[in-house]
């Protein structure tokens, strides 16, 4: 079965409408490589578009109609927004839902310390990765760190072209015969991805003002040129940093959130610039698309909603994942804003809707075709992505949509007009992978797994077709503009 490439498809307005939509993206990106970050830019879009909090409207008695836009966040670290319908949501509402986290490395409790003239924070890698891609490249350092008396300061430092940058060490290729023997999971070891934050000792001169070495020595020996260096000296150094750039103190660590992520902005790629190359696609490529589709979807029959969540990449887990109750409770609350709220009726919305679990497929690599079916895989520029089910081999963990549901997608998308291919996650014996879908299927809802094509899936840069987002988007408005089954 043969699919267009989705480029031969648009017109000359179209193509401009794919650029425009792309640098949109990209900016997105470049200004959200955490959850809060990404939490912070979605809320300041949808506010303008006239959205309002659930609590606030909770607080004030309000009562909801069609038309009125509402949204809730948990923990800084989720969302989700309802456009509510002109059709009653206990028989159903339409929802995309998708994921924020991507894999990095996090920083942690106790992570500060000095080894061999280096000042090194400590990391604990969240998500699966493949610890040898994240040696010897510029990262990043972004979060927040809370301190005792509930004052919190935001960390982006390696963004900016004037910032420093940190980086994890690799041995030199030179002495490396033993290490390029290991197996790659053992190339380098999770202990071994800490990141060198500093080389220069913190020194004290004899009126006992500290100061920092100009000459970058590791240590200076009591009373040469009027200056001493105590033990552990860069890492005061770096403490001393600290204080004044952002007044915190060695035990803030405790209550910090700071995850390393690659430094850089997303980038065109190819001489067509037909790409884009940039850190955290899986799965904000889905998210930011979720989120326009909403926007630009305009007044629906059926309740629009989005939820885009954390927690994804390690399995879902906590209060701000998916299997927290946050999302159920969100909606009871809305269905009691519109005066439906009963347990019944939220159990009957819930089993009645529809929904896309957005999260991004593997892209046809033909330097490694061997681990593709090439009969069922995605291919970039192939259009907007359908994973029928997904789990590991024997379809283990995996939601398994059904025909029925499957068909309707069709004819919405046939209606109009969007490209779209089916995949799945590599050959039967080697692929596998989660998303949130098997989670909202818990309620009885129709849901199947769709995104993005992705080449270097979970990498600290990854690839996606400018084509394939834009087409996304469009079969995100279809949707909820037509599902209702």
């Amino acid at each position: 079965m043969e699919h267009n490439n989705t480029w031969e498809t648009y017109d000359e307005e179209q193509l401009k409408q794919v650029d425009a939509f792309a640098k949109e993206y990209m900016s997105f990106l470049d200004n959200g490589k955490t959850e809060r970050e990404c939490i912070d830019q979605i809320v300041n879009m949808i506010e303008q578009d006239g959205y309002r909090e659930l609590e606030a409207l909770i607080a004030s008695g309000v009562q909801l109609k069609a038309g009125d836009k509402v949204y809730a966040v948990w923990m800084n670290k989720s969302i989700v927004m309802f456009r509510i319908g002109s059709k009653k949501m206990s028989g159903g509402i339409n929802i995309l839902g998708a994921h924020i986290d991507s894999p990095r490395l996090d920083i942690k409790q106790n992570p500060l310390y000095e080894d061999g003239g280096f000042a090194y924070l400590d990391t604990h890698y969240y998500g699966g990765v493949k610890k040898y891609q994240w040696v010897a490249l510029p990262l990043a350092l972004h979060g927040v760190v809370v301190k005792k008396d509930g004052t919190t300061v935001e960390i982006n430092v390696g963004e900016n072209e004037d910032d420093p940058v940190f980086f994890v060490s690799d041995l030199l290729i030179h002495l490396a015969q033993e290490q390029l023997e290991k197996k790659a999971n053992k190339v380098i070891e999770g202990e071994a991805l800490d990141i060198i934050v500093g080389n220069k000792p913190l020194v004290i001169d004899k009126t006992g003002k500290d100061s920092q070495e100009k000459d970058g020595c590791n240590a200076c020996e009591e009373g040469k040129e009027g200056k001493t260096s105590e033990k552990d000296a860069v890492k005061k150094g770096i403490l001393d940093i600290l204080q004044k750039s952002y007044g915190i103190e060695e035990e803030d660590f405790i209550s910090a959130e700071l995850e390393v992520v690659p430094a850089g902005k997303a980038r065109e790629a190819g001489f067509d610039r037909s790409m884009i190359l940039a850190y955290g696609q899986d799965d904000r490529v889905c998210a930011f698309s979720s989120l326009k589709a909403m926007l630009e979807a305009g007044q629906t029959e059926r309740t629009a909603c989005c939820i885009l969540v954390d927690k994804e990449e390690i399995g879902s887990v906590g209060a701000t994942g998916m299997q927290s109750k946050f999302f159920e409770n969100a909606v009871a609350e809305v269905m009691n804003l519109l005066g439906e709220y009963s347990e019944l009726n939220v159990r009957r919305c819930l089993a009645r809707s529809c929904m896309l679990s957005s999260d991004v497929s593997s892209a046809f690599d033909p330097s490694y075709a061997s681990s593709f079916d090439k009969k069922n895989v995605a291919y970039l520029g192939g259009g907007m992505v359908f994973n029928k089910f997904t789990g590991a081999r024997g379809k283990s963990g995996s939601n398994d949509a059904n025909a029925e549901y499957l068909g309707h997608i069709r004819a919405i998308f046939e209606k109009e007009k969007v490209n779209f291919q089916t995949a799945e996650l590599g050959k039967v014996d080697l692929g596998g992978g989660g998303t949130i879908a098997y989670i909202l299927a818990l309620y009885g809802m129709n849901v199947i797994d769709s995104g993005v094509a992705v080449l270097n899936m979970h990498a600290p840069w990854e690839a996606t077709s400018k084509a394939d987002v834009y087409e996304t988007k469009r079969g995100y408005m279809a949707f909820l503009k037509h599902a209702d089954l």
